[in-house]
């Protein structure tokens, strides 16, 4: 795996747990606001946007340790849509922080419970709004048409 390149396949199973620490860090951001945890949040989803899972710290540990370890199965999952999703948590990520840099506290909320509330989707109901909406962007088209048959045409064997 080059430096900068998001796999075609993803382990389901991976983002599911990845997207319960989004879910305990955003609630943690609504209850103790702070750039610490914001900043770890943002940097999490620029990490996972940018490599998938080779360098954010917690995606790594969970796909090459923690995994493993409790026997949890390899579930492929096109990744391109994960990254679309990975797109939206750090435009939302990036907006909270905008907001509250700014003192608007009850947007910087509202931003973070959205995010938490889909992140939840994706950890609890295996439900991936932005991989949703990946799907209806290729079907108007807005997705280019290689990616489509990327998305297609995936070899899921691992």
């Amino acid at each position: 795996m080059k430096l900068g390149f998001y796999p075609d396949v993803v382990n389901e199973n991976v983002t599911r747990i990845v997207a319960s620490t989004v879910v305990f860090l955003g609630v943690l951001s609504i209850l103790f606001p702070n750039y610490f945890v914001l900043g770890f949040l943002l940097l999490g989803f620029a990490l996972r946007l940018s490599y998938g899972p080779k360098f954010e710290p917690f995606a790594y540990v969970t796909s090459k340790f923690l995994v493993p370890w409790l026997g949890i199965s390899f579930v492929p999952s096109a990744g391109p849509p994960k990254r679309f999703a990975q797109l939206i948590g750090f435009s939302f990520s990036l907006a909270a922080i905008v907001l509250f840099a700014n003192g608007l506290t009850l947007a910087y909320q509202i931003t973070l419970a959205t995010l938490v509330f889909f992140a939840s989707l994706e950890s609890f109901l295996g439900w991936c709004a932005g991989c949703f909406m990946f799907g209806i962007l290729m079907k108007l088209g807005v997705i280019p048409q290689e990616v489509c048959e990327r998305c297609n045409n995936l070899n899921f064997n691992k």
